[in-house]
């Protein structure tokens, strides 16, 4: 089965090979032919079997080309995991405020359609002296910033839509958890650390991971939230922290273009090709299992 891996475009300004190569290897194994091609080129995807956005990184930076990729994809009938509608809900974070409304614990989030230093006056009242800022379209942390109690608003947010968030503390002590679900059962975790001095996790950014045993109650919050999701995911990764009250609620849910950590998975990665041959139609649905 022939295979089109979506990887960014040319001038990206990120290493991405480090996650690639090793989902490309385990998809080769798994007897898929692989090609990668920039997100941004629309030409040939229909004569692939499958089209998955694995390493589709930039796509927040041209929301625009994406969503008309997304509805090319949808338009051509092009078998494309995660499916169409899913890619489409989850490339704004809006989604945690929907998954909110359904109970599932994520991060408290206001929505803000023009920021202003009012809006961050209102979210201290509410969420406490220090926030985070982030665009709702967006990826590897870019245009978020940390305020401090007397930060003002940084004049390239200004105006902007945002979302405001209560500043986790959790996050440089414990760190952030990555919950690795394929076809909805569990795979493996890792949990991510920023280096010293910083909030970010990314690894472009100093950050760090390292394997780990999911915290108690993680990975039935994980599939809780992607039951609550539109769309059945193959691949996921959900992003989780302890909130300032010391309860686990999740940070994002990654549905498009996640690191997989494959490496860190006990089964070099046979569960996430299995999940892809199930969902291609190569092999049989498997039996619940945890």
């Amino acid at each position: 089965m022939r295979a089109t891996v979506l990887v960014p475009a040319p001038e990206f300004h990120e290493a991405w090979d480090w996650a690639y190569d090793v989902e490309s290897a385990v998809l080769r194994d798994a007897g898929f032919e692989v090609t990668p091609q920039p997100w941004t080129e629309m030409g040939g995807l229909t004569e692939a079997d499958l089209v998955m956005p694995l390493v589709a990184w930039g796509y927040h930076l041209q929301p625009v080309r994406w969503h008309a990729l997304l509805d090319q994809l949808e338009r051509d009938g092009v078998p494309t995991l995660n499916p169409v509608p899913l890619l489409r809900w989850n490339s704004d974070k809006r989604y945690l405020a929907e998954l909110g409304a359904k109970g599932i614990a994520v991060i408290p989030t206001i929505l803000v359609e023009a920021i202003e230093e009012s809006d961050l006056n209102e979210a201290r009242a509410r969420f406490g002296s220090t926030l985070v800022i982030k665009p709702p379209v967006s990826a590897s942390a870019d245009g978020t910033f940390k305020l401090g109690p007397d930060d003002p608003l940084p004049a390239s947010a200004r105006g902007k839509e945002m979302l405001i968030q209560p500043y986790l503390q959790s996050v440089a002590r414990e760190g952030e958890y990555s919950i690795i679900m394929f076809g909805g059962h569990f795979s493996h975790s890792i949990v991510k650390r920023p280096k010293a001095g910083d909030y970010r996790v990314q690894p472009h950014l100093g950050g760090t991971e390292v394997p780990c045993d999911p915290p108690e109650g993680a990975v039935e919050l994980a599939r809780a939230a992607l039951l609550a999701a539109p769309a059945e995911a193959t691949y996921a990764r959900v992003d989780m922290v302890r909130n300032n009250h010391g309860a686990l609620a999740i940070i994002e849910l990654e549905l498009i273009e996640p690191a997989l950590w494959l490496q860190h998975s006990s089964d070099s990665g046979a569960a996430f090709a299995s999940a892809i041959r199930t969902a291609a139609g190569l092999e049989k649905q498997p039996l619940a299992n945890g």
